[in-house]
């Protein structure tokens, strides 16, 4: 099969049909997925040697006094742990004062998959999202959005580790009687561990459609990372600009928004 060589600034059009795979018979096919299969399983097979390392990292204290402040008012780090021996936090950003569409989409891809912790909880560990606004501006948010009840505020917590650092972070931690210790912080891409669309999307011919990734040639020009995180109400991603993170209008009362200036940190 061959391909024209196209300008990779001009985006595929009807005149210039995007390039697809090689079509070939079902054992071609199938001869080609095995020997991927070999990158990928020794792909996992290191993921699972980086997860024994993780194991024998060590571990440094938090304060299990440090207060946040949920639905049931103030509370501390320790109570989060519900008799539990251990505790998972994700960090979530938030805009202050600024309307359910513009809040993070990067955090709400992050959190959306995961939110309901009953296999967590059924392997023993509690868990929790910290935000740093006033628990009555995360109310709202939280209703709106179908959240569970496990949103804390952390907007006067001066502990380094549960009000301080940055925010899109999981934090992982342990309790040894009333003590309590950090174990991991995962953050930047080590996030996508709970962002399986993205997961999903690296399967596909197509893969994310962000100019980063490497593409065969021909392929449909990619955009800037996490374009259809955001989408108008089309359902169509739109690079940050306007709309809503794309799960909000799935949503109940979920409204028409106009495009403005979008803040991203």
């Amino acid at each position: 099969m061959t391909t024209t060589h196209e300008n990779h600034t001009q985006p595929a059009d009807a005149d210039q049909p995007a390039a697809v795979p090689p079509v070939v018979d079902r054992e071609a096919w199938q001869a080609a997925r095995d020997e991927l299969l070999v990158r990928e399983k020794a792909h996992t097979h290191e993921g699972d040697a980086i997860a024994a390392a993780r194991r024998r990292l060590p571990m440094t204290e938090v304060d299990a006094a440090a207060a946040v402040v949920g639905p049931d008012g103030p509370t501390t780090l320790l109570d989060l742990f519900e008799g539990r021996e251990e505790l998972v936090v994700y960090k979530h950003m938030w805009h202050p004062g600024e309307p359910f569409e513009n809040q993070c989409e990067g955090c709400t891809l992050t959190y959306w998959a995961v939110q309901d912790p009953a296999y967590l909880k059924a392997r023993g560990v509690s868990f929790a999202v910290f935000a740093k606004a006033p628990y009555a501006e995360l109310a709202p948010f939280v209703e709106f959005m179908g959240y569970p009840q496990h949103w804390y505020s952390v907007l006067d917590s001066d502990d380094d580790v549960v009000g301080g650092g940055e925010f899109g972070t999981w934090l992982c931690f342990l309790r040894q009687g009333d003590r309590v210790y950090l174990t991991n912080s995962v953050t930047g891409r080590g996030a996508e561990a709970t962002m399986p669309a993205l997961a999903l999307l690296d399967m596909t011919a197509r893969g994310r459609k962000e100019a980063w990734q490497e593409y065969p040639e021909g392929w449909p020009e990619g955009k800037a990372p996490g374009w259809f995180w955001r989408t108008g109400e089309d359902g169509v991603g739109n690079s940050w600009s306007g709309g809503r993170p794309a799960i909000q209008w799935t949503r109940p009362g979920a409204t028409p928004v106009t495009a403005g200036e979008h803040h991203h940190h």
